[in-house]
């Protein structure tokens, strides 16, 4: 699946010919971490977001590190089978001097509701933070809700 994702990513971003290898880092960074929140991978999903995450939602207001993995936990503790998928065609990556990357995108999420597959598609802002560890993801802006 991870290598289904990126390659519709990949060939699709109306940028990622400018910055074709921060695109394509950023690509299988995205996919990682969402390969991550599909499957309830906790520990992998603590490990991408960096310590001092701020998470802006446009519904839920502002969230530290603490809060969104506290909400991520509970979502998987209710076994909702929440599932992310990237739009393809919508992800954009474009660099940040020194510090790492803005990735922009639009993104759907499902999962089950009295029998029926209930979606909502969504935009998103992350700002990437390279460390020696790898990609961090620093800051969240989720919106369009």
């Amino acid at each position: 699946m991870t290598a289904f994702l990126l390659a519709s990513t990949v060939t699709g971003s109306v940028n990622a010919g400018e910055h074709p290898e921060l695109y394509a880092e950023i690509a299988r960074a995205d996919a990682e971490m969402f390969e991550a929140f599909n499957a309830c991978d906790l520990k992998t999903m603590g490990e991408m977001f960096a310590e001092d995450l701020e998470f802006y939602h446009d519904m839920a207001g502002l969230g530290d590190y603490a809060t969104t993995m506290r909400a991520t936990t509970e979502n998987c503790e209710r076994q909702l089978g929440l599932k992310r998928e990237l739009i393809e065609d919508s992800l954009e990556v474009y660099p940040i001097k020194d510090y790492g990357a803005i990735q922009v995108g639009r993104h759907t999420f499902c999962h089950l509701a009295n029998g029926v597959n209930d979606c909502g598609t969504f935009g998103f802002l992350h700002i990437w933070r390279r460390t020696d560890e790898g990609w961090r993801i620093a800051r969240v802006v989720s919106y369009d809700h």
